[in-house]
């Protein structure tokens, strides 16, 4: 089975009033808010460049790659096709871990409680 990646990318309230008409083509509305629902991402330079599908005045899909400048990004959340975070197909969600589960300490101490070294506390 293939490992579907894709991402939601979510930009400033600012930024979205900045681009204006220019971007409402290409943002999908879901439960966390607007977003653009992306295949690809690349964060590597000033301007953070996105491919995503797109239907044509005919319906026919077609990869769009949309160019922003990197500091109206504000969130970029990666989707795998094993689940869902509620952005598109009807899919099991994931529940976010707490605080404590988030972190890294919590998660060393798991570790470790489950090694079969742990008997040298």
């Amino acid at each position: 089975m293939t490992d579907i990646t894709s991402h939601a990318v979510f930009i400033h309230p600012g930024a979205l009033e900045a681009l204006g008409d220019a971007i409402k083509p290409y943002l999908s509305e879901g439960p966390q808010g607007v977003h653009l629902a992306c295949r690809e991402v690349d964060s590597s330079g000033g301007f953070f460049e996105v491919v995503l599908d797109a239907r044509n005045d005919a319906g026919e899909t077609r990869a769009v790659e949309l160019m922003v400048p990197a500091s109206m990004i504000r969130l970029v959340v990666s989707l795998h096709s094993e689940g869902s975070f509620g952005f598109r197909g009807a899919v099991r969600a994931r529940s976010i871990p707490t605080a404590a589960q988030a972190s890294p300490v919590a998660e060393v101490e798991a570790r470790a409680a489950e090694s079969p070294d742990s008997s040298r506390k």
